[in-house]
């Protein structure tokens, strides 16, 4: 009798095969021979999810949005103070532990990649519209405003223009906590987010 796969669940354990090779070895370093050896298979064996050192960095992209989206939706769920959970929710966004580093990482690769690779746009613009989504559901939930109701979907014109502003913040401060890790502890990393978040929504941190 054949042997049934669960491609679904094979792909979430390659996922984490893939970050962990990204961690130890850096983007560049991350080769499908390198993948199929942590992960105990042939490099034959992964041409069902990606046979190309490109292929390996979108399928690690792929993973991170299904990562991140998993994370937002549990936040969105939970019962949380409305300033809390935008606090964290922008902090998924951010290198606070190995994993979020290497997603960061994987993020930041594929913006660089896109550049140069027409074929990634369309992961570059999806991940800019996540990211929005992101500091709009932050905002919302800080000034107790309904969530927008879908990913695209935009607050009212001030609360915008203040998620707008927060997303710009958000990308400088992921792109300096990963280039220079030893120059942001957790703990102030926590801190300027939640700065951040209290004066561009405008209402300043007692």
């Amino acid at each position: 009798m054949p042997k049934i796969v669960d491609h679904e669940r094979r792909r979430e354990e390659l996922a984490r095969v893939v970050w962990e090779v990204i961690s130890r070895e850096g983007i560049e370093g991350a080769t499908v021979r390198k993948v199929a050896e942590a992960a105990g298979v042939s490099v034959g064996g992964l041409r069902h999810y990606f046979d190309s050192q490109r292929g390996l960095l979108v399928f690690a992209a792929h993973a991170v949005g299904r990562s991140v989206g998993a994370r937002v939706a549990g936040l969105l769920e939970a019962d949380l103070p409305g300033t809390e959970r935008g606090r964290r929710l922008l902090e998924e966004l951010l290198p606070l532990d190995d994993d979020r580093r290497v997603e960061v990482e994987v993020w930041l690769a594929c913006l660089v990649r896109s550049h140069v690779d027409e074929s990634l746009a369309e992961l570059r613009a999806a991940a800019w519209t996540g990211e929005r989504h992101i500091c709009r559901l932050a905002i919302a939930s800080h000034l107790g405003l309904p969530l927008p109701a879908h990913v695209g979907a935009e607050l009212p014109a001030d609360p915008e223009r203040r998620a707008a502003r927060l997303h710009v913040f958000m990308d400088g401060l992921t792109l300096q906590t990963a280039t220079y890790p030893e120059t942001f502890s957790p703990d102030a990393i926590r801190e300027t987010v939640l700065d951040a978040l209290h004066h561009l929504s405008g209402s300043p941190r007692a």
